[in-house]
């Protein structure tokens, strides 16, 4: 049962990249789009994050609730080196979707939406860049817990150069991810070329930020190169990774989308498989030398195996009636 627990884990992560990060992703795109064109990339990206803008955050709690019930050291850990981070991310989550609520569906249109539009933006941008922050501390052996002194228990435990460049480079995904899936929103060509445009800009920061998570790491004497290249598996997450990217640059170039999205969502899986298999299943790697493994940490046998059936059992009731969502707004779309 420990490894339906793992499992779901790791799928409620990857689901919360793929999808919260797409989420994300709809303020960062429109932020960084110039004025004249920000009504029109507005528009798409609402359609495109309307189905499940909702939801995305299901899986975030999945998570938290597996950790919690599941692997308490872990997150007795995380939430206490860490704290500070997490809750910027989760004010962060708050505003956001508070933000995004009034900015749409205020019964009165006036100045207050230029504060909801500015709010929805940078939290869409901060958000991602903490949780970069908080997934680079749990591999970059910072978190000290032998530290003395407040600035070193939490804060350089995660602020760093290495946990900023992990976090411009989620932040550089969820803007890809946005923009990626948002081409099948369009309705005419001049918005497909836009959407393009920007899916091909967001590329190139992907690529500029993950050539600095590797140049951070490597003067911040932590193992990335080897962890992600020292195997085939991981030769070949990247090898994949990048096959993905050259298909949806021709699926734009030929303006046949119907397989980005689900490339994209492939890209992120390979990804997180690269980053992270090395040292699995150690999930924090602390400055002591010490490693958190989910095997080692995990709850009581029976507590496990309570947790693994409310999983299963609680998926068959929550997915199909995901999918029915999303497959309703679709509808409405058309």
């Amino acid at each position: 049962m420990i490894y339906i627990v793992i499992g779901f884990l790791w799928l409620s992560i990857c689901l919360y990249i793929i999808l919260g990060g797409a989420d994300f992703g709809a303020g960062i795109v429109e932020l960084f789009t110039n004025k004249k064109a920000r009504h029109k990339t507005h528009e798409i990206m609402y359609e495109s994050i309307a189905p499940v803008w909702e939801a995305n955050h299901m899986w975030l709690i999945i998570a938290i609730v597996i950790l919690f019930v599941g692997f308490p050291e872990i997150y007795t850990t995380m939430s206490t080196y860490l704290h500070i981070p997490l809750v910027l991310m989760l004010l962060g989550i708050i505003a956001r979707g508070t933000a995004f609520t009034f900015r749409h569906y205020d019964a009165v249109k006036d100045n207050w939406q230029v504060l909801y539009t500015q709010i929805f933006y940078y939290a869409s941008l901060l958000t991602p860049f903490f949780l970069g922050l908080i997934a680079a501390a749990t591999v970059s052996q910072s978190i000290d817990p032998n530290a003395t002194t407040f600035q070193d228990l939490y804060i350089f435990s995660w602020l760093n150069w290495f946990g900023v460049s992990v976090g411009l480079f989620t932040v550089a995904l969820c803007a890809y991810l946005a923009s990626i899936f948002s081409l099948r929103e369009t309705r005419d060509k001049a918005d497909l070329l836009l959407m393009i445009r920007k899916s091909k800009q967001t590329m190139i920061f992907v690529v500029i930020t993950g050539i600095l998570v590797f140049f951070t790491a490597y003067i911040s004497n932590i193992p990335l190169v080897i962890w992600v290249f020292s195997k085939p598996l991981g030769i070949m997450s990247i090898a994949f990774a990048t096959i993905a990217l050259l298909l949806i640059l021709r699926a734009m170039n030929r303006q046949k989308l119907l397989p980005v999205r689900a490339l994209a969502g492939f890209q992120m899986v390979m990804i997180l498989v690269a980053a992270t298999y090395q040292h699995n299943p150690d999930i924090i790697l602390l400055a002591n030398g010490q490693h958190l493994s989910l095997f080692a940490t995990a709850a009581p046998a029976k507590t496990i195996a309570a947790l693994g059936w409310a999983l299963v059992l609680g998926s068959l009731f929550i997915l199909p009636f995901l999918f029915y969502l999303m497959f309703s707004f679709s509808r409405l779309r058309k």
